[in-house]
């Protein structure tokens, strides 16, 4: 696998083999993994900032560092992995992940840091190299559902730590919490160097993209629109998600375990969510519903979720919009693969393009409710501009084209 083919028809024998199911639990595996440790320092926050005497922009770092050099390597990461291929991309993947175990011995704030800046690449690289590995072991039909399961397995992990995170910060020291999640990043890294094997090329070499084709990629209509929606809703979700935990303590009176238990509700439905959003795109036959309902979801559910103290409010504001933040990923991670000429290496691209945008605004959300809250004493004010930014996702289920069954709109926009 040293080299992405042209075509995924290339090498159909890849698509029937059995072993495709070994790859598929290796990729779950590795999005379980990469949700266990991407919002897992959120509900130990405060504990940061107490431990560094740290401001809350400071200490936002924690999440939004990783993110930001998953967008920053999000876009050439697609290139690279185009020259250097699927397999070395997830390997030093994994193990960049994997130095998140020694967090426990970081002897400052910098260095914890640096750690959670190797981690941000290792998401680039493997959530860049997804794409590229699916088309080439999976039939069209199975790409929609592999993408469903592994967003599923990401924002599993995602519930899992920030349910579990603060309980075990208690037992064990934040630092040890942080550590021990960081080992689901060892197991994937070995259980993609035994299991993994390489796979011969089944064609040629493919050419360094031009410029006039990159341009061309990344200016499609409908690139740019499933950029601009997954951008704006990861502007809320990574804002929330990152700081809901803090505010229910300090806003809500609510115990670091019991807000981060609440919190983990946002990916806890998205588990759920994204399966429907997996399945039910292939029986219902229309693409722009799956933009349209969810952000129609992320405009009730994310105000409701900081402006209102009523618990059940809460709790019900939170369920409507972790639904509304994951049923539409597996549509947008599969649209590129169907559009006219697609290629593996061309995939890596827009989803190298999505990672940095998304990663980028995900950067800045937190950054921007840390800032605001130490400015002006609250979050709120931060937390409605992020509720407006996820309009973006109701915009494109306007725009986007009406594909279903016998309906080859889509592509009209080539």
């Amino acid at each position: 696998m040293e080299a992405l083919p042209k075509t995924t028809s290339e090498s159909p024998d890849l698509n029937d083999s059995r072993y495709r199911f070994v790859i598929g639990g290796l990729v779950l595996v590795c999005h379980l993994a990469l949700g266990m440790n991407l919002f897992s320092a959120s509900p130990v926050l405060p504990l940061i900032i107490d431990e560094y005497s740290i401001s809350r922009s400071s200490a936002g770092l924690m999440v939004t560092l990783a993110l930001l050099f998953a967008a920053v390597f999000g876009l050439p990461g697609g290139v690279i992995i185009s020259r250097i291929g699927v397999r070395r991309a997830f390997t030093i993947g994994f193990w960049l992940m994997a130095l998140l175990v020694l967090s426990p011995l970081a002897p400052n704030f910098g260095v914890l840091l640096a750690l959670r800046l190797a981690f941000g690449i290792g998401v680039a690289l493997l959530l860049t190299a997804t794409g590229p590995l699916l088309m080439r072991w999976f039939k069209p039909k199975e790409i929609l559902v592999m993408n469903g399961l592994n967003t599923a397995g990401l924002s599993l992990g995602i519930a899992l730590s920030v349910a579990t995170a603060a309980p075990l910060a208690e037992a064990v020291g934040w630092s040890m919490a942080l550590g021990i999640f960081g080992w689901t990043g060892v197991a994937g890294a070995i259980s993609w160097a035994f299991l993994a094997r390489p796979v011969g090329q089944a064609g040629p070499s493919v050419a360094m993209l031009t410029k006039k084709e990159l341009w061309s990629i990344l200016s499609h209509p409908v690139v740019l629109l499933l950029v601009a929606a997954d951008a704006g809703v990861l502007v809320q979700y990574t804002a929330l998600t990152s700081w809901l935990p803090t505010f229910f303590n300090e806003a809500r009176d609510i115990s670091l375990s019991r807000a981060g238990f609440i919190t983990g509700l946002l990916p806890f439905v998205g588990v759920f969510a994204v399966l429907a959003g997996a399945f039910l795109p292939s029986r219902l036959g229309s693409r722009h519903m799956f933009f349209l309902v969810p952000g129609i979801f992320i405009v009730l559910g994310g105000p409701g979720s900081f402006l209102s103290g009523n618990l059940v409010v809460i709790y019900v504001s939170l369920v409507v919009l972790g639904m509304g933040s994951w049923l539409y990923v597996p549509t947008l991670l599969s649209l590129p693969m169907e559009l006219p000429g697609m290629t593996p290496e061309k995939v890596a691209i827009i989803w190298g393009f999505i990672i940095t945008v998304s990663g980028f605004c995900m950067f800045i959300s937190p950054l921007l409710v840390g800032a605001m809250r130490d400015i002006y004493g609250s979050f709120t004010p931060g937390f409605i501009i992020c509720a407006v930014a996820a309009y973006t996702l109701l915009m494109a289920g306007i725009l986007i084209p009406r594909v279903g069954r016998g309906n080859s709109e889509l592509h009209s926009q080539d």
